[in-house]
């Protein structure tokens, strides 16, 4: 069996399992945020039980519209909030102790390798990075789950992807999941299982597997997984007490197929409007100006990645007339940038640092667009209206293109500078 399929076994409480067989899994940990908890709560109270499956097991996380920007927002955090102290969630969060959810919940050492989640939210995939089997629900299947502790699930199919070589200079996971994206479509791995692995893998940093796994969904994939190492378990032995359970998938495991790409040729990605898979190397991507440049979200507002784009703006200035906002994905990646340097050179840059949150990325607040605008972001989508208004353009690229292209104004790369 593969990775997930092993895992999926295991929450089953059956020896094997094989793609397609329906079965019922328990789950180590749901998840909601403030958009999606208020539904699930919904569903949680029409069942009628009394008590949730697990306090300990639920988290939810107050981080798309918050702080609260209007009276429905703050509504929405206040019945998450409430419903919280009902049932005495050990894990909730908001305000001083949030940040984006996909980046808390593993900086709390509360995702470990070999366990099951599901959250309402699409981008739950990215614990995967840690080698658990974790996606998105619906929030109606989500308050089920806040019931019973369990879901049904489809088991995925399996699409290997294999690295293999030396990455060239400024590209790192943000380019090879784009990448894959390209040449997979955006339905290239529909409801399949994508397993990142290869020598180029293994050498990636915890936040760029985090990246990878947080994408697979734009791809299709029902989840990304990548099989733990000595560098998961030093995260994760970092942020918790509990022995994680090291999941590996056998020799002889069946793939849906296997994809090998060399990493030697690929150059920075920039995925263009209206789609992750509309991929293309920096170098091809020609003049386009630019009105906004974001820096944050679950795909990119890790620690390393402000380090990044600081070593970038440092010493330089965004161009006149853009901005350039930076979030970072937690209290605590905020307060290690500032120990760092990292918040004073972004902010000498010209750039605007917001609290951790979701904000910019959803077009919910602290950066949304006007009609005919273009941003380049790091987050993970670039659909139609995603960040404002249905005539703005979204650009994706990594966050060393992100800060290279804020001080060019237009899109370009660090060796333009």
């Amino acid at each position: 069996m593969t990775i997930t399929e092993k895992i999926l076994a295991l929450h089953a409480g059956v020896d094997k399992v094989s793609p397609g067989d329906l079965i019922e899994v328990k789950v180590d940990m749901a998840l909601a945020n403030d958009i999606t908890a208020p539904l699930a709560i919904e569903t949680f109270e029409k069942i009628g039980t009394k008590k949730v499956f697990d306090n300990e097991k639920i988290a939810l996380v107050a981080d798309h519209f918050v702080p609260n920007k209007d009276i429905p927002s703050a509504q929405q955090v206040k019945l998450m909030r409430d419903f919280a102290g009902q049932h005495e969630i050990k894990n909730y969060f908001e305000g001083g102790e949030s940040g984006i959810e996909h980046v808390i919940l593993p900086e709390k050492g509360l995702v470990l390798p070999g366990q099951l989640i599901v959250g309402a939210d699409s981008h739950t995939c990215t614990y995967g990075a840690l080698g658990a089997f974790s996606t998105g629900v619906g929030s109606t299947d989500l308050g089920a789950v806040m019931a019973t502790g369990e879901i049904w699930l489809k088991v995925p199919p399996t699409i290997r992807v294999e690295y293999d070589g030396s990455l060239p200079p400024n590209v790192v996971g943000k380019d090879l999941i784009l990448y894959t994206i390209g040449l997979l479509g955006v339905e290239g791995a529909l409801y399949c299982a994508l397993e990142f692995a290869g020598e180029v893998i293994k050498k990636l940093p915890m936040s760029q597997r985090f990246t990878m796994a947080n994408m697979a969904v734009e791809a299709g994939g029902k989840n990304g997984i990548i099989e733990p190492d000595e560098i998961t378990l030093e995260y994760v032995a970092e942020r918790s007490s509990e022995k994680p359970l090291i999941v590996k998938g056998d020799r002889d495991a069946k793939y849906e197929k296997t994809v090998k790409i060399m990493v030697d040729e690929i150059e920075p990605q920039v995925a263009f409007p209206h789609s992750p898979a509309n991929v293309y190397p920096v170098s091809k991507v020609g003049h386009i100006s630019l009105d906004q440049v974001f820096i944050g979200s679950c795909t990119n507002g890790w620690l390393e990645d402000l380090r990044d784009a600081a070593s970038i703006l440092k010493g330089r200035k965004v161009a006149r007339g853009l901005r350039l906002i930076v979030i970072p994905g937690s209290p605590w990646i905020y307060k290690k940038a500032i120990q760092e340097g990292i918040i004073e050179a972004l902010l000498d840059a010209g750039a605007v640092i917001g609290p951790p949150c979701c904000g910019p990325c959803l077009g919910g607040h602290m950066g949304v667009l006007a009609e005919g605008e273009k941003a380049l972001s790091t987050t993970n989508r670039n659909f139609i209206g995603r960040m404002g208004h249905p005539k703005s353009e979204v650009y994706l690229s990594n966050p060393l293109i992100a800060a290279a292209s804020a001080v060019l104004g237009r899109i370009g790369a660090p060796d333009e500078l």
